[in-house]
């Protein structure tokens, strides 16, 4: 039996996690991660200081809801371990969760489109996280996400979930690849309805919970209104002239952080036919937009790459995927010297965004990535 650390958001399809685990034998302790805004105060239980990391989530108020890492959360996460029999703890990560609410406003703020969810993955989930786990003496950390483990010639390797429309092995790209040895993705090789069956099943109280559309710290669902909040009415302002391809000015925005490439509603514009956004010049504080011819894009130059396979020498073949919903397409990748990285797709691609993840598969498998340039 091995003892296994489960991040669990008080959603499905970390709860049902918690139960596979528990079937293969292992011997699971449940984390909430507490990563708001701002977090809600918990009791300390006799003989831990209230200051200490580890506190069981205890008098939570049902109304205080911080997106998916809410109080209610935390309540449902509490009462499926209770009914699991495992321990269930909450650890303050939200100073760590800072600095991805930084990065969010910051690329926003330079007309880049972030990945908090990546970010987050790399930093915290499998980065703190792992440090508790290590502090407990766990062999292997565990999540809900929709992606596959496999042994390959190699070593251990990162593959999409059987779920097509779930697979969330894309925001997985950049975790360090020494620790897949070390990870259970227990529902990837799952359906999402069966996963809600086995949920009902159990009786669990999460088995008909909706999933998170919104990012867990933009409980309004408008990320421009969070972005300008957080940078205070001293900034300097980054509204702008909406300007066509041919440098026509066709109107005026309250800020770039409130687009991205690729968008289409929400411009304020009419232009007579679909027109999107197909770049973001922040220095001039503009908002470019064209039909959608304009917006195809058959090369990309990205940074800041991670790699799960040995990396490649020279140029290889691969399937490219620029953001967490679309599909990967054919395409020629070149590492660079350093940490960097080319990509041409064989036809062009629509809403190459400046700041979202390029991840590189081998059919199923990821290979690696890197951030947009």
């Amino acid at each position: 039996m091995a003892r296994v650390v489960l991040a669990m958001s008080g959603g499905v399809d970390s709860s049902v996690a918690a139960h596979l685990l528990i079937e293969q034998g292992h011997e699971v302790i449940g984390v909430f991660m507490r990563h708001g805004e701002e977090a809600v105060e918990a009791c300390a239980i006799e003989g831990q200081p209230a200051s200490s990391p580890l506190l069981p989530i205890v008098n939570q108020r049902a109304d205080h809801k911080q997106g998916c890492c809410s109080a209610s959360d935390a309540e449902d996460g509490r009462r499926v371990a209770e009914r699991l029999g495992i321990p269930f703890y909450a650890l303050n990560l939200q100073a760590e969760f800072r600095g991805i609410i930084d990065y969010f406003v910051e690329e926003y703020s330079v007309g880049r489109t972030p990945n908090p969810c990546v970010m987050c993955n790399n930093r915290i989930k499998f980065g703190k996280l792992f440090d508790y786990a290590n502090s407990v003496g766990a062999e292997f950390l565990a999540t809900g996400h929709y992606a596959q483990l496999a042994l390959g010639d190699d070593g251990p390797k990162l593959t999409r979930g059987v779920d097509a429309s779930k697979d969330q092995s894309y925001v997985l790209f950049g975790i360090r690849r020494e620790y897949l040895q070390r990870m259970l993705l227990p529902v990837g090789g799952y359906q999402k309805p069966a996963i809600r069956e086995i949920a009902g099943s159990l009786g669990l109280n999460v088995a008909e919970k909706k999933d998170s559309q919104e990012i867990c710290f933009v409980t309004s669902g408008k990320h421009d209104e969070f972005v300008r909040s957080r940078r205070g009415a001293d900034s300097e302002p980054t509204a702008g002239d909406i300007v066509t391809t041919e440098g026509k000015v066709v109107g005026t925005h309250p800020g770039i952080e409130g687009f991205t490439v690729g968008q289409r509603r929400g411009l304020g514009v009419a232009m007579g036919e679909p027109y999107f956004v197909v770049q973001i010049r922040a220095p001039e504080k503009q908002v470019v937009i064209g039909p959608v011819e304009a917006l195809g894009r058959r090369e990309l130059s990205a940074a800041d790459t991670n790699w799960l396979v040995e990396p490649p020498a020279g140029s290889f073949s691969c399937l490219a995927q620029i953001r967490y919903n679309s599909s990967a397409w054919p395409a020629t990748a070149k590492v660079l010297d350093g940490d960097r990285l080319e990509v041409t797709f064989d036809d062009p691609q629509k809403g190459v965004a400046p700041g979202q993840a390029v991840v590189c598969y081998d059919g199923d498998r990821v290979m690696g990535g890197g951030w947009i340039e």
